[in-house]
């Protein structure tokens, strides 16, 4: 660069600031969100107890999600890299699965290799986008309640539409 274009690039004025960083780098941090994220809906969390999961198969299924990364492309982790995660047996894990199976959340797809041996399986999670689908309805009218109660609550006049719980003295 010649002396005049390194003065001149000095007179550049920005119009619009750098960027300040993705939200989640702020929360967590650079260096812990260059190791990979999951994205997984907050109504799988808050349905947990809707969909008859217990922590465990929460876990399990956060882990599946893990690896799910592109729609056509089903995740198909090995249950040992599963049980090492997770702190369980392989047996656990494939316990597990089979309980997310039943429910109807997981599907088990076996793989086998073009020589006929078999490969990790590939779990399909429709079942459990189906049923988050399904919730969805119920837990967005909450939302909305909620939010028409909170706006109205502000104004002169308000009356409630249900009686406020009872608070301990």
């Amino acid at each position: 660069m010649s002396d005049k274009n390194k003065s001149d690039a000095g007179n550049v004025v920005q119009l619009r600031p750098p960027k300040a960083g993705r939200a989640s780098e702020k929360k967590w941090g650079k260096q812990v969100m260059d190791l990979g994220f999951c994205i997984v809906p907050s109504l799988l969390l808050r349905a947990q107890q809707r969909l008859g999961l217990n922590p465990t198969q929460l876990a399990v299924l956060m882990q599946l999600c893990d690896f799910w990364w592109e729609d056509a492309r089903k995740p198909h982790p090995g249950k040992k890299l599963l049980a090492e995660r997770l702190g369980l047996s392989e047996r656990q894990v494939q316990r597990y699965i089979a309980e997310l199976e039943q429910a109807g959340l997981v599907e088990r797809i076996e793989r086998r290799a073009s020589h006929g041996g078999k490969m990790t399986n590939t779990y399909d999670l429709s079942g459990l986008v189906a049923r988050l689908k399904k919730l969805e309805p119920e837990f967005r009218k909450v939302e909305e309640d909620v939010k028409t109660e909170r706006k109205a609550v502000a104004k002169r006049g308000y009356k409630p539409k249900r009686k406020p719980p009872a608070t301990a003295n």
